[in-house]
């Protein structure tokens, strides 16, 4: 986890703690049933990449886990890393993975764990949050939209080179 983040504790979110066996079991059920869902469309980690997930999740030095919870059970997660902005001379959170149990979805939870996301930011005196969000991803699309995501301008492409 990034050293010396603030986070304001509140019962309903939590970070993961990398060295607590309980979360990392969360955040790999989580992120395999992401993978396994239409919009993931990746095979499921196994036992030994769930490993290597969490030891390269504590390794990195700006990674973030965060659970919304229900009865105090993890039932979504963002994962994120801490990025810097030589432009804006500030560090800048992106996004990489937002995923809502299917059973929980449509109740603006996704929105709820992006505006964390983002006072965590703030907090954190980032300039901005980024992320990227599939076409056909309607609804993380209109999601994202009334948080106030948007187009870079000039528009931004993500591409890719898989090595």
């Amino acid at each position: 986890m990034i050293p010396n983040l603030i986070f304001r504790k509140e019962t309903e979110f939590e970070l993961c703690d990398y060295n607590n066996p309980s979360h990392c079991e969360s955040l790999c059920n989580l992120l395999n049933l992401y993978m396994a869902d239409p919009m993931g469309n990746y095979p499921q980690h196994d036992k030994k990449q769930n490993k290597k997930l969490v030891s390269d999740m504590k390794k990195h030095p700006t990674s973030m886990t965060l659970f919304i919870l229900s009865e105090n059970k993890p039932i979504g997660i963002v994962n994120a890393f801490m990025n810097y902005s030589t432009f804006r001379l500030k560090p800048f959170i992106n996004i990489h993975d937002v995923f809502i149990m299917p059973a929980f979805r449509g109740s603006g939870l996704s929105r709820r764990l992006i505006s964390k996301i983002k006072e965590i930011a703030r907090d954190n005196d980032c300039c901005k949050v980024t992320l990227e969000v599939r076409h056909d991803n309607i609804p993380a699309q209109r999601c994202y939209a009334s948080e106030g995501f948007k187009d870079d301008i000039p528009p931004m492409y993500y591409w890719e080179n898989i090595l």
